[in-house]
């Protein structure tokens, strides 16, 4: 989702087709602009906005899967099981 608004502690943000109030304590302070990976209404990470594109294609995918399209479609990005292992622990912070 998109930062539209700050509050302390809490960001407006849009995504998706909805808004919400989302808690940032495990982000820290974000900006008007900024891009959040949201879960259960609390900003778990703060992601650019390809990797917010990805994350939208991702739930795409799954949501028409879930409602009988093909299951099967392409992903227009690149899935973990295409990546190096190096790619995956830079994006899980492993060592």
């Amino acid at each position: 989702m998109q930062v539209t608004a700050i509050e302390p502690g809490h960001a407006l943000c849009a995504g998706r087709g909805e808004q919400r109030r989302v808690n940032t304590a495990l982000v820290g302070a974000v900006a008007a602009g900024d891009w959040l990976l949201v879960f259960m209404n609390d900003a778990r990470e703060r992601i650019d906005a390809v990797r917010a594109a990805e994350v939208d294609a991702t739930l795409d995918l799954v949501l028409g899967a879930l409602h009988g399209g093909a299951a099967d479609a392409p992903a227009e990005f690149a899935l973990p099981s295409s990546m190096s292992a190096e790619t995956l622990r830079q994006l899980t912070g492993s060592r």
